[in-house]
Order: C-alpha cells, then sequence, then structure tokens
C-alpha cells in the first residue's frame, strides 16, 4: 500500500502560527522534505521534532522527486514543507504533486498560514477577486509582457518580490500601471509588521526607510469597467451590478465612480431598493 504525502503549511513568521494537525502529521510522517533543511530544522526543534529530513528545492525537485515517488510507492509517509508558508504557492511542491498523481499517490493538504491571503485580508482592497502573480520574471521581454497582461488586470493584484528588488519593482509598476493606489504588506505576523498604505509615487519616496518582507497588492484597473457602463443609465448599472450579486453599498459605490459623482447623491435615488 502507498504512502501518503503531505503538504503541510508551516509558519511564515510567528512560529505560534502552525496548527495542531500540522504537529501531529510532522510526529507521525516516515520522512520530511524540505526546501531548506537547515531552516526547517530551527522549527522542528522548537516543536521537538526529529525526523529524517531530505532537501527539496527549486534547484532539485526534478532530480529529488523520483526517490520520493519510489518510498511513497513503497508505503513510507511524506511531509513536505517549504520554508514559509504553503507548499507549491511561489515554492516547490507543485512538481511533486503532479508525480504523486502520475502514481495514484494520495496527496493530503494541511492548512496553515499562507502569506498572499493573510496580506489581501489586511489590505482594504476588493477581497472578492483578486489575481495572484507571484514573482514577476526576471527576463526583460517576460517581465515586459507581464506588465502588459497587468495593464488590463481589473482584480487586486497580488506579487511576491524579494527585498532587494522591491525598490526596482515599485518603479516599474509607476511606470507601466502610473501612479496607482498600492498596498506593502510588510514582515506579516512579525515584530514589525505593518501595512504602507498609498499611491505608488508617495510609497517610492518612502522606501528608503522601509526594510523587510513585502508583498505587493495593487488596486485593480477600474478604467474598463467605467468605458463599458458609462453610456447606461444610473438604474441600468444597478440592475447590472446586482445581477452581478453586489450589495447595495457595493453597487452605489460603483455608480458613483462610474459617473463622478458623489455616493449620497445614488443613495438618494435608491432609497426603496
Amino acid at each position: 500500500m502507498s504512502g501518503k504525502l503531505y503538504l503541510v503549511a508551516t509558519p511564515i513568521g510567528n512560529l505560534e502560527d502552525i496548527t495542531l494537525r500540522a504537529i501531529r502529521v510532522l510526529k507521525e510522517v516516515d520522512i520530511i522534505a524540505a526546501e531548506d533543511t537547515r531552516h526547517s530544522l530551527k522549527l522542528l526543534n522548537h516543536l521537538e521534532i526529529s525526523k529524517p529530513l531530505i532537501s527539496y528545492h527549486r534547484h532539485n525537485e526534478e532530480i529529488k522527486t523520483d526517490g520520493l515517488i519510489e518510498k511513497l510507492i513503497d508505503g513510507q509517509n511524506i511531509a513536505l514543507i517549504t520554508d514559509a508558508g504553503t507548499p507549491a504557492i511561489s515554492d516547490p511542491g507543485e512538481f511533486i504533486v503532479k508525480k504523486a498523481i502520475e502514481n495514484n499517490i494520495e496527496i493530503i493538504p494541511v492548512p496553515g498560514a499562507c502569506a498572499l491571503v493573510n496580506a489581501l485580508i489586511c489590505s482594504g482592497l476588493d477581497t472578492k477577486e483578486f489575481a495572484f502573480y507571484g514573482f514577476l520574471p526576471i527576463n526583460k521581454k517576460l517581465r515586459n509582457n507581464k506588465f502588459e497582461e497587468l495593464k488590463k488586470e481589473n482584480k487586486t493584484i497580488i506579487l511576491y518580490e524579494a527585498p532587494h528588488k522591491i525598490v526596482a519593482t515599485l518603479n516599474d509598476i509607476y511606470k507601466y500601471l502610473g501612479d496607482v493606489n498600492i498596498v506593502l504588506a510588510r514582515e506579516l505576523t512579525k515584530i514589525h509588521e505593518s501595512f504602507i498604505r498609498g499611491n505608488v509615487s508617495k510609497i517610492i519616496n518612502e522606501i528608503d526607510q522601509i526594510k523587510g518582507e513585502m508583498i505587493i497588492l495593487i488596486e485593480g484597473n477600474a478604467i474598463e469597467e467605467v468605458n463599458e457602463n458609462a453610456e447606461l443609465s444610473i438604474e441600468e448599472q444597478y440592475e447590472l451590478y446586482e445581477k452581478q450579486g453586489l450589495s447595495k453599498n457595493e453597487i452605489i459605490k460603483k455608480i458613483a465612480k462610474n459617473n463622478g459623482v458623489k455616493k449620497n447623491d445614488i443613495y438618494m435615488q435608491f432609497l426603496d431598493k
């Protein structure tokens, strides 16, 4: 009987952010495959867990996956963890999951911390629809193409970026997307956790004083929506948004923005709705 592959979420900063289930699974599995064994050892020592560790990261996952699959087929249970957060989200995991599926191996998610979700829920931006793009390409042509794609995005955009590249990426956002409203989620779950909100130009001017790990959230582009609905009457716009499942307050806010008027002016027209 084949073993099971557990995808175990680990803390993104605060060591208390690990579930009881995750601790139990890490204690019970035969092997733990870790992105950085030295980093993961600190967490495991903190939890008083001693298990065989196998290094499994972006640069060796294709080589190491076959060996892990063989161990799973032989009946050993394996937990996959990354340095922080949920495996396979901009971290190793996707490759071995596909191979496990091909070999009819059971894959079990063990939920927990996920940086993009925690950044989003505290951002103040639209949480109903969002687009996660992970790390932007380094290649100039691919990066330009990706920004052309972002220009058309009308959902909240979430990006990951390395600390030493944050200034360059903010400048690219200003260059390609304009002076958009953004949020930097900084040092999530750590002592200096904070959220920096404002137009990208303002934050670029302050970035020299901002340090640490950050996630970039960009307000979705509403230009296409405004152009599309500008010719509709206010009543038609209300009906359109109502069919989309928006609440009354959300509808009024959108109509006011579409027509460049105050929300109260629109609200008075729909008191009986």
